[in-house]
């Protein structure tokens, strides 16, 4: 006998999915009222002369990947770090991987206005010099045609190769699952 699934799951879920992205835009739009303290106040980039950042990009939800992508992107353009133009790069891995497809069949219709934005967010970041590079072990994983791939993002076979390059030229690895 299949067991029933509890009517309260159906509710959980969009309610949970709803308040990590209302958290992350709380913590975002703080961030930005405290802008002369961006500038200052880092006692751990003091004598700091270049950065260098790849970020590990799991992130699937569309609203949270959102809300990931601004801020790698807000912390690239951040003062703070902008005396020396910083060097950062993007690994999308895993099932985050979707969301680089222009294919966006299985996406609710708010989520393919998200990704919308996603897309623009990406084409910005690229046009700054940020690289963006896409696994295409896990887009083959998750059946994705790498011609529907958006064109701003880099191909590269095993994104943790690509991964332990970068760390090896001195890349600090950010994690954003």
């Amino acid at each position: 006998m299949l067991a029933k699934e509890n009517p309260w799951e159906k509710l959980r879920r969009p309610i949970l999915k709803s308040t990590i992205v209302s958290l992350f835009l709380s913590v975002f739009i703080l961030s930005m009222f405290d802008a002369t303290a961006s500038a200052e106040g880092y006692k751990s980039l003091e004598g700091v002369k270049s950065v260098k950042a790849i970020f590990d990009f799991r992130d699937a939800d569309p609203g949270s990947a959102m809300v990931h992508l601004k801020l790698i992107y807000d912390t690239y353009t951040d003062k703070a770090i902008k005396a020396d133009k910083p060097e950062f790069a993007v690994i999308f891995m895993g099932p985050s991987v979707k969301l680089l497809s222009k294919n966006r069949d299985g996406f609710s219709a708010e989520e393919k206005k998200t990704l919308g934005e996603f897309d623009k967010v990406i084409t910005a970041m690229s046009k700054d010099g940020i690289r963006l590079e896409v696994c295409l072990f896990a887009a083959n994983l998750f059946g994705l045609v790498s011609d529907s791939i958006l064109p701003e993002i880099h191909h590269v076979e095993n994104g943790w190769i690509s991964s332990i390059g970068y760390q090896k030229k001195g890349y600090v690895l950010i994690p954003v699952f």
